[in-house]
């Protein structure tokens, strides 16, 4: 016979014995569990997340607005660049067209989808052959303008995080400017 073990909980005393099994469960105190989290943890947890979503969200904006500004002052830059070339060429500005349509002069030159397509702004591009904005008459320029598909909110930060990028960061000088129905306008030649 097996020498006999004292033990001091006797809901394990069968636990001892062979060929019994306890059905004992484990001591739980006084109505507390220790399963999960307290709502003072959560709620730690959730003010810790909201302050990390503060900082970063404007951030990630400000980094949009930068982006979609780059990308206007690219395309107005390579644009220019091609409008200029054909002019060197030439000895005359292409004809004057809508917004969204190429000229008919550079159809072969003219990066298509660049130009037809909705800019990051809003609006389409659009090629200004000696027309008039906001009393001032250019030779040559290029505009964003609303078209029946791409409307043209007016945000006056995103022209002037453009007009930092392209020219002198103030809309009413320089080569970058504010048109006719708030358009930004790029000036080639006055």
């Amino acid at each position: 016979m097996p020498p006999l073990v004292r033990i001091s909980n006797p809901l394990h005393a069968t636990a001892s014995r062979p060929g019994f099994t306890s059905c004992a469960r484990p001591a739980v105190r006084a109505g507390r569990r220790h399963d999960g989290f307290t709502l003072v943890q959560l709620m730690f947890s959730m003010s810790i997340g909201s302050i990390v979503m503060a900082v970063c969200v404007p951030k990630v904006e400000q980094v949009k607005r930068q982006a979609r500004a780059t990308i206007i002052v690219s395309d107005m830059r390579t644009f220019a660049s091609t409008f200029e070339a054909y002019a060197h060429e030439k000895g005359d500005w292409p004809a004057e067209t809508a917004a969204g349509e190429i000229p008919p002069e550079l159809a072969g030159q003219l990066a298509s989808t660049a130009w037809q397509r909705v800019t990051p702004i809003g609006g389409q591009y659009n090629w200004d052959n000696n027309q008039q904005h906001v009393g001032v008459r250019y030779r040559a320029a290029l505009s964003i303008s609303e078209t029946s598909i791409a409307p043209l909110p007016v945000d006056q930060d995103m022209l002037l995080e453009i007009d930092k990028l392209m020219d002198d960061g103030n809309l009413s000088t320089g080569n970058f400017r504010v048109g006719v129905n708030n358009d930004p306008l790029f000036i080639i030649q006055q």
